[in-house]
Formats: C-alpha cells, sequence, structure tokens
C-alpha cells in the first residue's frame, strides 16, 4: 500500500496549529467490505439519512465514482490504488465511528492553480477516503435537493451544462434584455459562511447526525505544506461535496430574484441578471449587493460588479451582440487571448515533443475547445486565428530540418526547383519570418498539413456547427 495508513480513533481530538503531522484528524475513515463491483454489510442497521448514505448500494457506487474521477492523494498520501485493500481491511471501525459520531475528517491539502488574470484559485484536496463518504453523503442529497434549486441554475447539477445557460442568457436578449447586471462574488467558496450554510441545510436535512458530519467537513482545516490552519469560514473546493454546498447556499440568492421577478442566469457563481435599461440594471444591483452581504454574509467584488450593455458582458467566455433583433453569441476576446496562448504553447519551437505528441496534443485541444464555444458565430475569427497556426506549424517543422542537407532533401520532395531550394535551405532569415515565407507557404500546404494529421479550428469548428 502505497503511503501512510490513515489511522482511525473513536476518541474525541482538538486541532491545533502549526502542526507538521494531522493525526487528530484521521479517525473514523473507513467503511464497510468492499468487493470492485459489492458493498456487502451484514448488520442490519436502523435507517434514517445517515443510514442510506451507509448503504451497501450507496457506498459501493460512491466507492466507484471515486476510482472513476481520479485525483491526487490527500494529507495522508494515500493514492486510489490502495483505496480498496485499505476499505476491506477497515470497514468495521469507519461505519461504527460514523454512527457514533465519532468520525473525524483529514484536514484538505491546499493546491493551488493559475486563474486567468494571474492570481491563483485555492483547492482543498480531501484524502481519498474522505472523498468517498463525501460522495456518498452528496448521492442522497443531491435528489432531495434538485426539486428546491431554480431552473435558472446550471452549473453542476444532473443533466445541466453551460450551453443551457447561455442558451437561456440568448433567449432574453431576444426579448428585448439589453443591459446585464454582471455581479461577482468575491472568493465565493472561500466566504461561505458556516452558521448560514448549517442553518439552510437544517431546513431540508431533518438526521441531526448528517447535519453534523457537514459540518464536520467544513471545519476540518486545511494543510498548507506541514503547517495546519483552521477553516472557520469557506467551502473548499477539490471534494465532492463542494459544488452541491455552493449550490444550496446560492439557491437562496436564486430564490430572491426569481420572487422579485428578475430575469437572470446563474452557473455556480458565476451569475448575470438580464434588464431592459441601464436604469433597471444600476437598481438591481444595488438592492441585490444588500441581499448577498446582509442576508447570506457573502461578499461583492464592486470593483469587478457592474451594469452593462450585454455586448461587454463576459459569461463562460462567452460574450453577447443582437443582429436583427435576435440575441447572439460570440467568443469573448480574453477567451480568444488564452486559446492563443495555449496554442502557442502547444506549437513551441522547444519543448522537445515528437510530431505524434505534437498532434495529438493539438488535435485534443482544437476539439475540446471548438465543442465548448460552437454556439459562438466565429467562423472569420477562426480563418485568421487559423493561418497564424499554420505559420507556428510550419516555424515548427522548419527548425525540425536543422541541417542544410535535410532542407534541401525535403524541399525538393515538396516540389521545389533544386536551385531555388538550395538557396532556401541556405537562408540565414530567423525561424518565424521563414514560415511565412512564399516557399513554405505553397509547400507545406493546408492539404499537406491535414494529411499530416493536423487538425484546424475552421474545419472541425464547421463540422459541428451544423449539429447545433
Amino acid at each position: 500500500m502505497k503511503g501512510r495508513k490513515q489511522k482511525i480513533s473513536e476518541k474525541e481530538t482538538c486541532p491545533q496549529k502549526n502542526r507538521t503531522e494531522s493525526k487528530g484528524y484521521v479517525g473514523g475513515q473507513t467503511f464497510m467490505r468492499i468487493t470492485e463491483n459489492n458493498l456487502t454489510d451484514n448488520n442490519r442497521l436502523e435507517y434514517g439519512m445517515l443510514e442510506f448514505i451507509l448503504s451497501p448500494s450507496n457506498l459501493n457506487a460512491a466507492y466507484k465514482q471515486v476510482k472513476r474521477n481520479k485525483g491526487s492523494a490527500g494529507v495522508d498520501k494515500m493514492e486510489l490504488e490502495s483505496l480498496k485493500d485499505y476499505l476491506v481491511e477497515n470497514r468495521k471501525e469507519l461505519i461504527t465511528s460514523l454512527l457514533r459520531g465519532k468520525y473525524r475528517p483529514n484536514p484538505v491539502r491546499r493546491v493551488e492553480i493559475p486563474k486567468d488574470n494571474g492570481q491563483k484559485r485555492q483547492l482543498g484536496i480531501p484524502t481519498v477516503v474522505d472523498r468517498v463518504t463525501q460522495q456518498a453523503i452528496a448521492q442522497i442529497l443531491i435528489p432531495l435537493y434538485e426539486p428546491q434549486f431554480s431552473s435558472y441554475s446550471y452549473g453542476f447539477r444532473p443533466r445541466r451544462n453551460a450551453h443551457q445557460a447561455l442558451k437561456k442568457c440568448r433567449e432574453y436578449i431576444t426579448e428585448g434584455y439589453d443591459y446585464a447586471v454582471d455581479m461577482d462574488l468575491e472568493k465565493f467558496f472561500d466566504k461561505v459562511n458556516h452558521s448560514k450554510l448549517i442553518e439552510i441545510l437544517s431546513r431540508t436535512i431533518k438526521d441531526g447526525r448528517v447535519v453534523s458530519l457537514i459540518n464536520k467537513y467544513l471545519n476540518a482545516g486545511v494543510q498548507v505544506g506541514t503547517s495546519y490552519e483552521a477553516s472557520e469560514k469557506g467551502v473548499p473546493q477539490g471534494g465532492p461535496l463542494s459544488p452541491l454546498l455552493g449550490n444550496i447556499m446560492l439557491n437562496e440568492l436564486d430564490s430572491e430574484l426569481e420572487h422579485r421577478g428578475h430575469r437572470f442566469v446563474r452557473y455556480a457563481d458565476d451569475m448575470v441578471i438580464l434588464c431592459r435599461s441601464k436604469r433597471s440594471a444600476e437598481r438591481v444591483m444595488n438592492s441585490i449587493i444588500l441581499f448577498i452581504e446582509d442576508k447570506l454574509f457573502l461578499k461583492v467584488n464592486r470593483g469587478k460588479s457592474q451594469t452593462v450593455p450585454i455586448s461587454k458582458v463576459k459569461f463562460l467566455g462567452y460574450s453577447f451582440y443582437k443582429r436583427k433583433g435576435e440575441g447572439r453569441l460570440r467568443i469573448h476576446p480574453k477567451s480568444v487571448s488564452k486559446m492563443k496562448a495555449k496554442l502557442k504553447e502547444l506549437t513551441s519551437r522547444s519543448n522537445g515533443w515528437g510530431n505524434d505528441r505534437r498532434k495529438e496534443a493539438l488535435r485534443q485541444y482544437i476539439t475540446g475547445w471548438v465543442n465548448y464555444f460552437k454556439l459562438a458565430d466565429m467562423h472569420n475569427l477562426l480563418v485568421k486565428i487559423d493561418e497564424w497556426y499554420r505559420r507556428r506549424i510550419r516555424m515548427v517543422i522548419w527548425k525540425q530540418w536543422k541541417r542544410i542537407r535535410t532542407r534541401l532533401a525535403n524541399l525538393i520532395k515538396l516540389g521545389v526547383k533544386k536551385s531555388k531550394a538550395w538557396e532556401w535551405a541556405n537562408t540565414r532569415k530567423g525561424y518565424w519570418h521563414i514560415a511565412n515565407s512564399f516557399i513554405l507557404s505553397t509547400t507545406l500546404t493546408t492539404d499537406r498539413l491535414r494529411q499530416a494529421g493536423y487538425v484546424f479550428l475552421t474545419d472541425y469548428y464547421r463540422k459541428v456547427r451544423v449539429k447545433t
């Protein structure tokens, strides 16, 4: 088994600051006997919600989902490969610990990932065993909360996605809602008030043991390097429960907006409210900020929140415009810049990749990117980007033909006369300049690059656009 084993204890422990080990947080973190296809438990349980969470079928489904999701180890360093054996060995201790209320989650492991604006998003990675328990809780709570959620909420919900949210925005714009309240919640997942969230949960969850268990997860703390930090507020992103808890909290905002009759769309903590005029948008923003901060105890980033025409909104990477009175979608300039930066990285002349690896990486990125942005009107934009992208590919190929004799031989194979091929094989001009030359443009043509296995944005866009 890889990594240090999690310890199980039914003793109450209190967190200590700045510790190098997290032994006080590892109580009760395994569960019933598991096989790859079945969970078994011979004990009869008196059923409440907690018992449904711990039922064999639910735990087995949770275990399989965690395996499918993959992911890295938490603070105990246990990898997914060791999960099954560990759970088989320690099933009784976890069940007893959970039912008696002695379960103690480990702190989450702090991970930072870069954001588009240069800042970093903080993730909290639970241990693999904690992820199974959280997944088991989520599987029971999702069917309970789904009927309560707003039909205008699209993030992290079954059978709902970003494209549906964007189409709803487009529908509102066609109806004449030309201004938007672009609301930015400041570090939402880091600012969630635990007391308010527990209050909201208690309205629906009548099994106090489940509420207590969720509260323990909220207060499990964060391990940064070798030191421990208490988590007095926030819902750490990275665990199976955090998207659901975020939706439960923000459903309060959805209900308020619906009660007031506003047109809005929310995807997780990204939200836009559509209005008919700038004045009404400003009035809505001022009143909603008061609700968010005074009732939900969240923080609105006033510097980023704004009331603007729909053409200046950035929502889920898209922007909006109208043509002949119809709402339309286009790509926001920041999304274009991010895409070009990624293509530049994948076509770097010095990353040491072979052609097969580069083609596959480009294929995966381009198909994924176009599939997400296929709702946008962007054919003319992609034509220009493809021209730049092909030039970068030719630059990479030219660099691979390092030697004069290699360049000479390849140019002749591509149909260049020997005298002209010799001239260009000996050129001292830079790679980027040569990549746009007449010689390479007429030899390393689009069709030849296509035949070599390169995927182009316009080609794939035409293919998927027809289906939308």
